[in-house]
């Protein structure tokens, strides 16, 4: 009886302990990334195909997800029927119950169902805390889930007026860290959402200071790398009167890593990717599949 199928996991994670959403090489661990450890999950449950895990959204070192995705095939020993998406998500989390690491939804998807291209958006929000003039004054529940701006009081009026600069379709170039993909990706994205709103601390209620938040709001179908840390750290600049709009503008039409000034990147403590949205005609069930292609498609997405 075929018995192989492929799932589509949503996952949150703290991203503080971790190198990473992507897997390290073996020869370079130090610390392991989140893949490493959901796949380390699915081998506990004893499938029979290789386990490879594809995550749709890619988060570097420090940073957070309250909901990213990935999907990956499983197939059981003797003919057992595939796992209930239920059943799945709580053998799961009970593999990744020392982790920081959660599974908050797990469905079963078609077979041709790709996790980060067919991804219709993504979300990223951005967390900044004001008026705390050290890091150890952060209650517990905020230390390295924000930035923490100190003293700082921000223009919001420029900060929207800059971030009106980055919606729609444009080359992003300036906005991309130096890396290794970058001569393989297209600069040209398309952001439909740049907003600057008010937040709130964790434990607003609870916590004897008030402390004012801020949340910027990031969604395009994808970004470049650091992309949104880039963005964050210029309309923050703006915001503290250390870039001007005209300038960020100017920075925005170089088209060019090197015009976007050192040291300026927000840190990844207060980054959060939020939502991964895809179309529901894409999420319809599978047909089974025979245990041929299943492996295969495991020793395919290695």
């Amino acid at each position: 009886m075929p018995n192989c199928a492929r799932y589509l996991i949503f996952f949150q994670y703290i991203g503080t302990k971790y190198s990473g959403v992507v897997k390290v090489p073996q020869h370079e661990v130090v610390k392991k990334g989140v893949q490493d450890h959901l796949e380390d999950a699915i081998r506990r449950l004893k499938p029979i195909n290789p386990v490879a895990v594809s995550i749709s959204s890619r988060t570097d070192r420090g940073v957070h997800a309250l909901s990213n995705s990935a999907h990956f095939d499983l197939q059981r020993k003797n003919d057992k029927p595939p796992f209930a998406a239920d059943i799945l998500l709580q053998a799961l989390n009970a593999q990744l119950k020392e982790e920081q690491i959660g599974i908050t939804r797990a469905l079963r998807v078609p077979d041709h169902f790709h996790a980060r291209f067919l991804a219709h958006s993504r979300t990223y929000v951005y967390r900044l805390a004001l008026g705390i003039p050290y890091h150890s004054l952060l209650p517990f529940t905020e230390r390295h889930l924000c930035w923490n701006l100190r003293n700082t009081e921000l223009d919001v009026g420029a900060m929207r007026e800059a971030a009106a600069l980055l919606v729609g379709t444009q080359d992003f170039s300036t906005f991309r860290a130096v890396s290794t993909e970058m001569h393989f990706k297209n600069p040209v994205k398309t952001l439909d959402v740049v907003s600057v709103q008010p937040g709130r601390s964790f434990v607003h209620t609870h916590f004897h200071r008030e402390i004012p938040f801020w949340e910027i709001t990031f969604t395009s179908r994808s970004f470049l790398y650091k992309q949104v840390r880039r963005m964050t750290g210029a309309l923050v600049a703006v915001g503290r009167g250390k870039l001007s709009v005209p300038r960020l503008k100017e920075i925005l039409l170089a088209r060019d890593s090197l015009a976007y000034p050192q040291s300026m990147a927000a840190p990844p403590d207060g980054l959060f990717l939020t939502r991964v949205d895809y179309r529901e005609t894409d999420l319809q069930p599978s047909q089974q599949t025979s245990e041929e292609q299943c492996i295969s498609r495991g020793n395919s997405e290695k």
